[in-house]
């Protein structure tokens, strides 16, 4: 899916921040954000932004705060990261637009004429909102040997801060039992097989395979490929490379491991089931990303999913996980994450 960086969003509460005459906070959905005292009230439509969006100077200069706007895609402006501001945790950004009976005026910038939204919309490329992603090292980029597979989705999962509404639906719907794994905080890697064509791809991109490649070296040390054309199926594995040289290494893994997390069956279109998903590792050898529930029951809401998915990694108790994934174990059945918000503050994110 696209993640939905920028949308018009209702504000559900504003909260007095303890100790704070110019700030306050606006809940909306799942999210909180420090705002200017005033500045909105409950009930108001207003662009939200959310975290890792990459926001351009014109939109919001206040945001490289008096220093020399950073420049990201060959775009000046500045990331938005986890806060915490007079004790308060802070995520995303609000900008305001003028009410009309139809939605929402919002203002690009000032050689831009205004245009009308409504609730829900997407304006992220209408406002020029990228996502911001950390720089690949050389040895997972690679050399580009074309486009992702279009037969094949990406890799992402939708925050709960999002899900707050559809959550209660999901808690009401006896059948939902859910598998629980750690969220690795590594980088995307899919392998797949579809008739003469295979290939291995980080988050983006099909990757030519050579010889200082870490993706295919661990692929071909795994025998992944072959792994697929033994079941006589076109699928995509879908994990986490983790280890040396990736993400400061958080693990202390010696060299580097694929840890899966999906299966993708092309001739189908759609993923495998937690069980068929496990079923296959165990048979086939390939590390699982570390599993923490097999059949849970959510009782929690937001908050309570977000405090569930701090705690410190299965792969090493010296270090903080970067949160949870939740995925139905019902076939076609929806799935989320649960980011923790002490691993944000810890690593700067």
């Amino acid at each position: 899916m696209t993640r939905k960086l920028a949308t018009i969003r209702k504000i559900n509460e504003i909260r007095p921040i303890e100790g704070a005459d110019a700030i306050e906070a606006a809940v909306v959905g799942g999210w909180t954000v420090v705002v200017k005292r005033g500045e909105f009230v409950a009930g108001d439509l207003a662009v939200y932004l959310e975290i890792d969006s990459w926001v351009p100077t014109e939109l919001a200069p206040f945001l490289s705060k008096g220093s020399k706007p950073r420049e990201y895609n060959g775009v000046k402006g500045e990331r938005l990261r986890t806060v915490k501001l007079r004790g308060t945790l802070s995520q995303g950004l609000l900008l305001s637009g003028t009410p009309c009976p139809t939605g929402l005026m919002v203002k690009q910038n000032d050689s831009v004429m205004q245009h009308i939204f409504q609730e829900g919309d997407d304006v992220s490329e209408w406002l020029g909102i990228q996502k911001w992603e950390a720089p690949i090292p050389a040895q997972l980029a690679g050399d580009v040997e074309g486009p992702f597979p279009t037969e094949v989705p990406k890799t992402d999962q939708e925050r709960i801060q999002n899900l707050s509404e559809t959550l209660k639906e999901w808690q009401d719907n006896s059948a939902f039992t859910w598998e629980v794994t750690e969220k690795l905080d590594g980088s995307s890697m899919t392998v797949f097989v579809n008739g003469d064509r295979e290939g291995v791809c980080s988050r983006n991109w099909a990757l030519k395979e050579t010889a200082g490649n870490s993706l295919w070296h661990v692929a071909r040390r795994e025998q992944l490929i072959e792994k697929i054309r033994s079941t006589g199926r076109n699928l995509a594995l879908q994990g986490e490379i983790i280890g040396e040289g990736i993400q400061g290494n958080r693990y202390n893994v010696r060299g580097q491991e694929f840890h899966l997390f999906d299966i993708y069956d092309i001739d189908h279109g759609d993923y495998m089931t937690p069980f068929e998903r496990r079923t296959f590792c165990d048979t086939h050898g390939i590390k699982y990303c570390p599993l923490i529930a097999v059949g849970m029951v959510i009782g929690e809401f937001v908050q309570g999913l977000l405090t569930m998915a701090e705690g410190k990694s299965m792969l090493n108790d010296k270090a903080e996980r970067e949160g949870l994934v939740f995925k139905c174990n019902t076939f076609g059945g929806p799935s989320f994450k649960a980011i923790s918000n002490k691993f944000l503050l810890k690593s700067g994110e």
